[in-house]
């Protein structure tokens, strides 16, 4: 079996954490890009979500993650009990989301399914692969809202299609490796192509956001609708 190893250093990060909504059992935040979701193993790689928030809210926990670059929505749990209820909502797949992403090239199709397994490969990590054979059933629904050139630093302007991205599922890089299979990889994701376009290697970020989240307050049962826009 091969061997796994990260190497993985995150830079800095001197943006803050969002409080977007919060009461005595859980927190709503707007996580920045460049911070990771939970600390890592090597020690340099301390700071991040969890870490900060331990700070104001002793004995939180994550309900779920978002990559590294990924920015937005994160529901934290304030406790233990809640969080297995919230995290029951995840397993259940009675949570909605959607992410605002914005894509290289024009994309033809205004909306469209793309449904392509997502397996784990040792050799390619981080990255994940498609493989409909030892993959996981992945689907992800995507609306356009937005064809433009985007402009970025050094006044370098590349075709973009904005996009509203709805998981149905939720495997790692889902939505990043969906994009890269249709053709259209998210601006700014270097793990799967959103840098290998002219023009696209001076993206500041990786443009995918999580803008939008429905869930139920596992406590009153008060349906919670939250929503941050995307910063680009």
């Amino acid at each position: 079996m091969t061997e796994i190893t990260d190497t993985f250093i995150a830079p800095p990060c001197p943006d803050e954490i969002e409080i977007l909504w919060q009461d005595a059992q859980m927190v709503m935040i707007n996580k920045p890009a460049g911070l990771l979701s939970l600390s890592g193993k090597n020690p340099e790689n301390y700071d991040s979500v969890h870490y900060r928030l331990l700070q104001q809210f002793p004995g939180c926990t994550l309900v779920h993650r978002l990559d590294f670059g990924t920015s937005g929505i994160m529901v934290v749990a304030r406790n233990k009990s809640i969080n297995a209820a919230l995290c029951r909502q995840f397993s259940e797949r009675t949570v909605s989301k959607m992410y605002t992403a914005l894509l290289c090239g024009h994309m033809p199709e205004d909306e469209g399914v793309i449904s392509a397994a997502i397996a784990k490969d040792p050799a390619l990590f981080p990255r994940m692969t498609l493989c409909e054979v030892r993959g996981k059933p992945a689907r992800s629904r995507y609306r356009v809202t937005g064809r433009f050139n985007y402009e970025l630093p050094q006044r370098k302007e590349v075709p973009v299609t904005r996009v509203d991205l709805l998981p149905e599922t939720g495997r790692t890089h889902q939505l990043r490796i969906h994009c890269q299979s249709a053709g259209h990889p998210i601006l700014g994701c270097d793990l799967y192509g959103g840098k290998r376009r002219p023009g696209t290697e001076n993206a500041p970020r990786m443009m995918l956001h999580a803008s939008s989240l429905n869930i139920v307050h596992p406590e009153n049962g008060t349906p919670l609708h939250i929503h941050c826009p995307a910063p680009f």
